[in-house]
């Protein structure tokens, strides 16, 4: 059977290392293969602001090699190892994803290095909408604990909700987490009021006969639901909020933007965002 591989989008800043050692805790655990990846920007601008190519490819390779040195060790069941593209970020990144068939991508959120500045961060948002794949984004400066111990899943009304539920379980069995269902009641619409509990109810049933650590914490939420939902994660210390990247959007918080890309943009807890072609067909 192939080994599962999960892909960690590199620019050797603090912020692309952060993401890196965040995914080689999950790899252990899950006794994947850790392939990084780093899209040589300047071999397409070729700007006199750049640096050399070849020169960026040297220094790459060398940063490469001294992190599997240092990081193999630790991943005794698995493999890391790199690859160099040159093309745009973000595609290559989705691209080497979707060949590998990765079950995770993981990326920082912004970050700077002497290499191409800003990079991951620019193209987080746009990694999110075109994988695949799930993906684990982690804000710069974030120093939070690796090991996953309880796992916020936010309920919303809209069918897809429940979607995300085989990967997060997969997740927390693998560390032997928590997970907080957390049903987002933002609306006094009895009927809405009464989906969401009828999902919740089901994802319950789902967790209960996979032996998953659980319990269910019903949230009325007056104001933004991505605030709601990050205030709350950080009140019980949680390390990871797992979302949908297609959820239901207050009139009042258009402005702001979708709850996902909210959520990937301020959530200071790494976030897992899924898309809805992962069926959850056991509810």
């Amino acid at each position: 059977m192939k080994k599962k591989v999960i892909v960690v989008a590199i620019d050797f800043s603090d912020c692309s290392i952060n993401a890196f050692e965040h995914a080689l805790t999950i790899a252990k655990r899950s006794d994947s293969d850790l392939k990084m990846i780093w899209v040589n920007k300047a071999a397409q601008e070729r700007s006199v602001a750049l640096r050399d190519p070849e020169e960026a490819i040297r220094d790459a390779k060398q940063t490469f090699e001294e992190m599997i040195r240092q990081f193999q060790p630790q991943l005794p069941k698995g493999t890391i190892s790199y690859v160099i593209k040159d093309g745009k970020v973000y595609r290559e990144i989705v691209r080497l994803a979707q060949d590998e068939k990765a079950f995770l991508i993981v990326v920082g959120t912004h970050g700077s290095s002497g290499f191409e500045e800003f990079w991951i961060g620019s193209n987080a948002q746009k990694i999110v909408s075109a994988a695949t794949c799930p993906v684990i984004t982690i804000r710069g400066g974030v120093n939070i604990k690796r090991d996953l111990t309880r796992i916020i899943l936010p309920l919303d009304s809209t069918p897809e909700t429940r979607q995300k539920v085989a990967t997060t379980a997969l997740l927390a069995k693998y560390f032997d987490a928590e997970i907080i269902v957390l049903p987002l009641y933002s609306t006094q619409v009895e009927t809405v009021r009464l989906m969401i509990k009828k999902y919740s109810e089901q994802i319950s049933k789902y967790l209960k006969e996979n032996n998953i650590h659980y319990k269910v914490v019903p949230l009325e939420v007056e104001g933004n639901i991505t605030d709601a939902t990050i205030e709350y994660a950080l009140k019980v210390e949680a390390n990871l909020i797992s979302i949908m990247t297609e959820q239901e959007k207050a009139t009042k918080n258009l402005w702001l933007g979708a709850y996902a890309q909210q959520m990937v943009n301020h959530s200071p807890i790494p976030v897992m965002s899924i898309h809805s072609t992962e069926y959850m067909r056991s509810l």
